[in-house]
């Protein structure tokens, strides 16, 4: 079967930081153990330095850790330039370049938690799913 390609929102890389209970850390496992292909761009993984300095309790990550964990996503991400924006498409405008990265990456999933907000990615043939969706899918696709 086709690896699925994805793009993964902020919200579920810094909960599966947070915390290894949830199904977002499944997601990240899944990733290190090459189980599917993200894509990026550098304003999402600005984004996501952004968020997780900002967020992640800095008693237990470093801005060292926060940068290896960023270098690790750069590292085996699909770096993508977005050429045409598609602005203002969703509900919150700060997650449209999620779809922009979507869209140029013919990624057909962005993870993320906030599945209400990606309402219109489906007119692209794109798809927002919670990460325990996602992962079942995983789990289809071996």
């Amino acid at each position: 079967m086709q690896r699925l390609e994805a793009i993964i929102d902020t919200n579920v890389l810094l909960s599966g930081l947070i915390s290894r209970n949830g199904k977002a850390f499944k997601i990240l496992e899944a990733l290190s153990e090459d189980k599917f292909n993200i894509s990026i761009s550098v304003p999402l993984v600005l984004e996501y330095e952004a968020i997780l300095k900002k967020k992640l309790n800095r008693k237990i990550y470093s801005d060292k850790d926060i940068q290896s964990v960023i270098d690790y996503i750069c590292k085996i991400g699909r770096h993508i330039k977005v050429f045409y924006l598609w602005r203002p498409i969703l509900k919150d405008p700060y997650d449209d370049h999620l779809l922009e990265v979507a869209v140029a990456a013919n990624a057909k999933w962005i993870v993320t938690y906030n599945v209400k907000d990606f309402e219109h990615t489906s007119n692209f043939g794109i798809s927002a799913v919670p990460p325990y969706e996602f992962l079942k899918m995983l789990e289809e696709n071996k």
